[in-house]
């Protein structure tokens, strides 16, 4: 449980300093995802998901 409450503290440390140093390109990017279709927001939610739990698996192997 510590692992999981550590991965989202270093996750909202990251996006924190991405708003921080790059706010108007992180504004920019915010409004290109709003007009992608759903169906590659879901897609590239999907690999990114696959290639986290691939980079925890070989971790704790």
């Amino acid at each position: 449980m510590d692992e999981l409450i550590i991965a989202v503290g270093l996750l909202l440390i990251l996006e924190g300093l991405f708003y921080a140093i790059f706010p108007s390109q992180m504004k920019n990017l915010l409004n290109q995802i709003k007009e992608l279709p759903a169906s590659k927001l879901r897609s590239g939610g999907l690999i990114f998901a696959i290639i986290g739990f691939i980079i925890i698996w070989f971790i704790k192997q």
